[in-house]
């Protein structure tokens, strides 16, 4: 069968290699992490609608999709996204896209919900494991207003619906880390008009024994600002950024 040539303006003609053709077979590889002797990381699948999946490697060579094909572990915190998924002893606790709730599973049934239905979103969880709970960002869309970020601790059993309040104040956090005694978080934060890498902040404060952030704004350890040096015309190049990072005593 002969095929009949079309002629197209230039610019115009329709090629049979497709954006969908060209990514369809590529995966992609992000947020490696380890559990116990198992390696965790997360697959964007092209072929799966570009759906997010927890994927578990163990030492035997096994290899298993932990969220199953109705869930997508994808957080919209900050828009952006990061930090969808936190493993602890075998449970991984991630966000869905969907529904932006929070979910515990191990991969050996459905997923379970531990935050309620509402506009709210999750992401950059860590473990809290003497205290059974979940500290992770909390992004708040229920008001009427600009979103409202804080960071929050959300039990593993869902006793609290949206979690309960640890820090705020800022306009943007990320990346809570708890001391490994349990002791001390950690955290970086930011506000208007900066992006985390024109101006960014990290605290600390102590936690005590029942779960509370004892000072709510925390000691201020480092801070990191972009300073941009003026060039001939009014130009600024990327190499004539500066740097500035201050660090202060523990």
């Amino acid at each position: 069968m002969v095929k009949t040539r079309l002629t197209a303006p230039f610019g115009s003609w329709k090629s049979p290699i497709t954006s969908d053709l060209i990514v369809q077979g590529s995966v992609g590889l992000s947020q490696c992490t380890f559990d116990n002797e198992d390696i965790y990381w997360v697959e964007l699948r092209p072929r799966e609608s570009g759906r997010n999946v927890i994927v578990k490697w163990n030492p035997k060579g096994n290899r298993v999709d932990i969220n199953p094909v109705s869930f997508n572990a994808r957080t919209r915190v900050h828009e952006y996204g990061g930090g969808d998924y936190v493993v602890h002893n075998g449970t991984v606790y991630f966000s869905n896209f969907q529904d932006q709730r929070l979910y515990q599973t191990n991969g050996d049934s459905l997923p379970e919900p531990i935050t309620a239905e509402a506009e709210v979103r999750y992401a950059d969880g860590c473990i809290d494991a003497s205290r059974n709970r979940l500290i992770c960002i909390r992004e708040d869309h229920r008001g009427t207003g600009e979103a409202v970020n804080t960071i929050v601790a959300v039990p593993f059993d869902g006793s609290s619906d949206t979690g309960e309040l640890l820090i705020q104040g800022n306009d943007f956090y990320s990346s809570p880390k708890l001391s490994p005694d349990g002791t001390h978080l950690a955290w970086l934060t930011w506000n208007h008009p900066n992006m985390p890498w024109d101006g960014c902040e990290l605290w600390v404060g102590e936690v005590s024994a029942d779960g509370a952030v004892e000072n709510l704004n925390g000691r201020l350890l480092a801070f990191c600002t972009f300073h941009q040096t003026e060039m001939a015309g009014g130009t600024c190049s990327a190499s004539a950024r500066r740097v500035r990072l201050k660090v202060f005593a523990l």
